[in-house]
C-alpha cells in the first residue's frame, strides 16, 4: 500500500487535523503561531500526537512553509479470527483480509465483532468497537 500525502500551508493548519511530521502521520493538538519578528517570518509550534503510536511530537516550522498531510483511510471491518496476541480482520469495503497485533487500548473484543480503523501505508489500528451488535 503507498503511503499517500499531500501538501498543505503551515499556517492553515488546525487542531484536530493531520500531518506528518518525521515521516510519522499525527493528529495536530495544539497549534500556536509567533507574531513575525524583525527580520523573520511568523512561526508556528505544531504539537501533535503520533496516530500509530501515541508518541508526542512537535515540529516548528514558518507559517508559509509547506507541510506534509497524510491520507489517512478510514474504513470498517469484521474480526475474523482472534489467536492469541494476533487478530485477523477483513475491510468491509474492499474485503481485504490484514493480520495484526490485538489492540491492548479495546476491551471486549470477539470473534465477528464490527469495528472502525485507520490506516496509513502498512499501519492500522483499531479506533472503536462498533456499537449495536
Amino acid at each position: 500500500m503507498v503511503e499517500e500525502k499531500r501538501f498543505g500551508k503551515i499556517g492553515q493548519m488546525k487542531p484536530g487535523s493531520y500531518v506528518l511530521i518525521d515521516g510519522f502521520p499525527c493528529r495536530i493538538v495544539e497549534f500556536e503561531k509567533s507574531k513575525p519578528g524583525k527580520h523573520g517570518a511568523a512561526k508556528a509550534r505544531i504539537t501533535a500526537m503520533g496516530l500509530f503510536d501515541d508518541q508526542k511530537r512537535t515540529l516548528l516550522k514558518p507559517t508559509s512553509d509547506d507541510g506534509e498531510i497524510p491520507i489517512v483511510e478510514r474504513s470498517n471491518a469484521q474480526i475474523i479470527a482472534i489467536m492469541g496476541e494476533s487478530m485477523q480482520i477483513m475491510d468491509l469495503n474492499t474485503y481485504e483480509q490484514i493480520t495484526m497485533p490485538v489492540p491492548k487500548d479495546i476491551e471486549g473484543l470477539a470473534n465477528g465483532d464490527e469495528v472502525e480503523f485507520i490506516r496509513y501505508g502498512t499501519s492500522i489500528r483499531i479506533l472503536r468497537k462498533k456499537s449495536g451488535q
